[in-house]
């Protein structure tokens, strides 16, 4: 029961974190140097949510629900780090090894309006999920002669679980005529309140090495080439079950609270069953090996021109199997086996047109894989997004073309300024689209038939002392840091272009994308500026950090329901660090303050005329105050 009871706290405990780092070297093996560090950390980080989450029921964007759902999170984050490292002559030996375990309580409350049918809902979400990474890497860089020699093993074990997943659904008739129409309650039957708990296990193996060696063939020339082997193998389960009560249970019963309306007492009496939902795909085997094989020549045929050319090999097989957990099968056939190999030239001009100016032009072929995540046939809870996703085993491939130009002009103490403009065409880019089942919003992903993305980006950073202006400003310096991206996308749809939807098939690409809308994820303008004053002579320094980002689609709606859209806007922080002395010992204190102006969350559907939010709350300012100290 202690799993299911939510309780009231009058107020979130203050966030803190704190982390020790301690190195070491010495000498070893004659000339050699060996050397340790060694860190560890913890956070522990308290949030709340008070979250618009609306659907609509057309185009109009009439409401089909409207509910306020208050989410609590309590996330632990501890990760250390260990890493040796031994350098003998010129050749130098690293092993890196890395924990982190990301542990999130989430308590989630809703009340809303089905307009439907004029019900009032009352819902109750609690979950608990466990991440963890272990990394190890090896890698030696080695020099024999003139023979540059990079040798990298690794293996990497990532891990997710979230047991008991519970959430409880009470139902308000709001009916006159109905005894305990003006109560929330429960029968577990699926029509008037149901009760689910879910178990999900997630556990992923990564072996990866490889191989390269430069070798300068002539002055003007040098050689590189090299193999790279990854295999990642991962098992994934999910099992969820549905509290089942018959038509015996009592309606005043069904008001009772989540740990009572299954306390033993309740569930003996009316024999309360389960009845599983993922009898069909309970669990998944997925796998994705790549072997890659690559070269690259390096030439400086005259004083300042640098030709940099490259071509990489790559077969990859990854693939994606229901695993039986029943002694009769029961899967829905949703298997992924894509095979592919592919031939990935580069190509990089460099010249260096005066000191400090140079501009370079690029060309290359690239690739994007569907993650796992999105292939998996198996809906999984993003506790960050508050929505369910569930993938689609038809995904292909996406391939890309990359172009870019730039320029890059330094001008003396840090001071500098690029400008570059890139192009991209993307064959079967990866979109992310927005449906329902049983009136809950579900995001999946499916291959749009192409897009193209043309942008230009500016950099600035300029360093102006401030000596003139005398007293405290004699050792100070003003910072300013700017970049800003130009960014338009749009996909490409035509008659009779189609896309792969499991479990239906091939299915018309203008049901799920519209021809000449931007890619998910890419807002047409972004800007990051730094406006600064530090102390040339000690750590003392002032930093407004100011960021902005127009609107971008989230999710692309389907049922001729316009695109989710997030506009993430404009945040102002402000970090201000100085070193103090205490006892002699000198000491580093930093204070922030972010999101000063409380820019909120914002994500919604607008047809121009109506808007209806999905998943906006306010976000609020923070504030904090740290100390540090080295011996």
């Amino acid at each position: 029961p202690n799993l299911v009871l939510t309780q009231n706290i009058g107020k979130l405990p203050v966030n803190f974190s704190g982390s020790i780092t301690a190195g070491t070297a010495m000498d070893a093996f004659g000339d050699g140097r060996f050397g340790v560090i060694a860190t560890a950390s913890i956070s522990n980080k308290w949030r709340n949510r008070s979250i618009i989450s609306q659907s609509a029921v057309n185009a109009d964007l009439d409401l089909d629900t409207d509910f306020r759902d208050f989410v609590t999170d309590n996330r632990i984050l501890v990760n250390g780090l260990l890493g040796l490292g031994l350098e003998i002559d010129e050749h130098k030996i690293r092993w890196t090894n890395l924990y982190i375990r990301d542990s999130l309580k989430q308590s989630a409350l809703s009340v809303g309006t089905d307009f439907q049918d004029d019900d009032s809902i009352f819902s109750q979400k609690t979950g608990w999920f466990e991440r963890q990474l272990i990394d190890s890497q090896l890698g030696a860089d080695m020099k024999f002669g003139d023979m540059d020699l990079d040798v990298r093993l690794g293996y990497a074990k990532t891990q997710r679980e979230a047991p008991y997943e519970y959430e409880f659904e009470y139902v308000r008739t709001n009916n006159l005529n109905d005894p305990l129409g003006d109560t929330y309650i429960n029968l577990l039957d699926r029509q008037t309140g149901n009760g689910s708990v879910t178990f999900s296990d997630l556990s992923e193996e990564l072996y990866y090495g490889g191989l390269d060696f430069s070798y300068p063939v002539a002055d003007w020339a040098q050689l590189t080439a090299g193999f790279a082997y990854s295999d990642t193998i991962r098992l994934s389960s999910r099992r969820e079950f549905l509290f089942d009560a018959d038509s015996r249970f009592d309606k005043a019963v069904g008001a009772l609270r989540p740990d009572l309306l299954l306390g033993d007492a309740v569930i003996d009496y009316y024999d309360i069953g389960l009845i599983e939902t993922t009898q069909s795909d309970p669990a998944f085997a997925a796998g994705l090996e790549i072997f890659g094989v690559y070269s690259q020549v390096k030439l400086e045929p005259v004083l300042g021109v640098t030709l940099d050319v490259g071509v990489r090999y790559e077969d990859a097989v990854q693939e994606v199997n229901p695993v039986e957990v029943f002694a009769t099968p029961t899967n829905s056939g949703s298997t992924t086996f894509i095979h592919n190999d592919y031939f990935l030239p580069a190509v990089t001009l460099t010249y260096e047109v005066a000191d400090g100016l140079q501009v370079r032009a690029s060309a290359s072929k690239t690739i994007a894989r569907p993650q796992f995540r999105e292939l998996i046939f198996q809906t999984y809870y993003d506790p960050e997004t508050n929505r369910q996703f569930n993938g689609n085993p038809l995904l292909q491939d996406s391939g890309l073309t990359n172009a870019e130009a730039r320029a890059e002009y330094y001008f003396g103490r840090g001071n500098r300024t690029s400008a570059a403009v890139f192009y991209k065409k993307i064959a079967n880019p990866i979109e992310a689209f927005s449906s329902f089942s049983d009136n809950e919003r579900v995001t999946s992903f499916a291959n749009a038939p192409s897009a193209k993305l043309l942008g230009a980006e500016l950099d600035f950073q300029y360093n102006y002392d401030l000596l003139d202006l005398g007293g405290w400003f004699e050792s100070k310096r003003a910072v300013v840091v700017a970049n800003y991206t130009w960014t338009t996308s749009e996909i490409k749809v035509a008659d009779g272009d189609v896309t792969q939807i499991f479990p239906r098939g091939p299915q018309p690409a203008g049901n799920f994308f519209r021809d000449g809308a931007p890619l998910t994820g890419q807002s047409d303008h972004l800007v990051n500026l730094q406006l600064g004053l530090e102390d040339i002579d000690k750590l003392q320094q002032f930093t407004f950090l100011i960021n902005y980002a127009s609107e971008r689609v989230t999710s692309r709606g389907t049922a001729q329901l316009p695109d989710i859209v997030e506009n993430p806007g404009l945040t102002v922080d402000f970090v201000a660090r100085a070193e103090v002395g205490v006892l002699g010992q000198p000491f580093e204190v930093k204070a922030e303050a972010r999101n000063i102006f409380g820019r909120g969350n914002f994500e919604y559907q607008s047809n121009g005329t109506n808007r209806i939010e999905v998943n906006s709350y306010d976000v609020g300012q923070s504030f904090a105050l740290s100390i540090s100290t080295e011996f």
